[in-house]
């Protein structure tokens, strides 16, 4: 059997470009990460300085876009190559790409109001998504019951171990905002 190489590109379909898009973006920053031996996450994770620099506001995006090895970056996009298209289907690309910077944003300021230094990742993003497919199902002042299950075992069991005693080098918090960003966006958009 002779396979066409030509034509391979045919049976793809890009079918998610804002999805798509922050996966091979963050794929590449990690491949260069390693490469760099981490100088790419150190120079794009934010951090408290000077608020006059404008490399300082990137970074609030750029965080989002940093993963810190290949099982960070396996778990966040698992999640979000589920949930993302079918969100871009349901609210449109830009609305989607527009709460992703939003969420990054968020979470970013979230930190460096309360914290010393940055987090890393799109964990927010997966919790906004999360939080944000659960309330999709709204209809008539109804609340689903997959919401409420959604509650208790993504943001509950977030909130529990934020305040646990064991540190686990997991910005729960950071988890927790995305999942109050989803939760609003879906309130304003449904």
């Amino acid at each position: 059997m002779k396979i066409d190489v030509t034509h391979i590109i045919d049976y793809f379909s890009y079918n998610s470009t804002v999805v798509l898009s922050y996966f091979f973006i963050c794929l590449f920053i990690l491949i260069i990460n390693k490469i760099s031996k981490d100088r790419v996450n150190h120079f794009l994770v934010f951090r408290k300085g000077n608020i006059l620099n404008p490399m300082n506001y990137i970074r609030l995006v750029a965080s989002g876009l940093c993963h810190q090895d290949w099982s960070h970056f396996r778990n966040n996009f698992v999640m979000i190559l589920l949930m993302g298209p079918m969100l871009e289907e349901k609210y449109g690309s830009i609305p989607l790409l527009q709460m992703i910077v939003a969420t990054s944003i968020i979470s970013g300021l979230f930190h460096l109001i309360f914290y010393k230094g940055g987090a890393i990742g799109a964990s927010d993003n997966v919790y906004m998504m999360v939080a944000l497919c659960s309330v999709t199902n709204i209809t008539s002042g109804k609340i689903p019951i997959t919401l409420i299950l959604i509650f208790f075992f993504y943001i509950a069991d977030e909130i529990i171990k934020q305040f646990s005693n064991k540190k686990d080098h997991i910005s729960h918090d950071s988890h927790i905002v995305g999942a109050i960003c989803g939760f609003v966006y879906g309130y304003f958009l449904l």
